[in-house]
């Protein structure tokens, strides 16, 4: 399947940023790692991946603003397209040695009535090579076949699964290691 220019750009750079997270993911042990507050990390992982998506997205789209997750919004107020960044999604995996983290970056699209709309975006995992897609009007996609959304009714039998945001938590509502959320 041919990708769309924007999904191209977007392509081209999570993959460069994805050679240098592959080689700090093999010696994660040797990073540096700041602590933004409880439970939430940010590495030089994080800053040098969102160095590269930034270099790579602002060459290829020169007049694009951005929303990074470590360096915040640039571009000014009156942009037409923005790009979304999180340059290492599971920072906390990521320092554990689990391969569940991606580079996620979205497009998003500024219509003339002033609403905004996300017009494309990835989610790359490099440790797994799952490149998930999507972009309006041409559907999801993992890698370069279609997916779609199971055809189940009732959610007794669904599988749901979540990222609890267990940083921003309070230490008191957050649940002990074995006790379920019925108890």
């Amino acid at each position: 399947m041919r990708l769309s220019p924007h999904m191209t750009v977007m392509q081209n750079a999570a993959q460069k940023a994805a050679k240098r997270l592959l080689r700090d993911f093999a010696e994660v042990e040797q990073l540096q790692v700041s602590i933004k507050g409880p439970g939430d990390f940010v590495s030089q992982a994080d800053l040098r991946a969102e160095q590269t998506i930034r270099e790579e997205l602002a060459r290829a789209r020169p007049g694009y603003a951005f929303l990074m997750e470590e360096s915040g919004s640039s571009g000014g107020e009156n942009w037409t397209w923005r790009w979304i960044v999180d340059p290492l999604d599971g920072t906390s995996n990521f320092l554990h040695g689990i391969p569940q983290w991606a580079i996620s970056i979205a497009l998003q699209r500024r219509l003339p009535d002033g609403s905004t709309e996300i017009a494309a975006a990835m989610v790359y995992n490099p440790a797994a090579n799952e490149m998930f897609w999507a972009e309006k009007g041409v559907g999801a996609f993992l890698n370069e076949r279609r997916i779609r959304v199971s055809a189940r009714r009732d959610l007794s039998e669904s599988l749901i699964a979540t990222g609890i945001p267990f940083a921003k938590t309070p230490v008191e509502n957050r649940l002990p290691f074995g006790r379920s959320l019925a108890a």
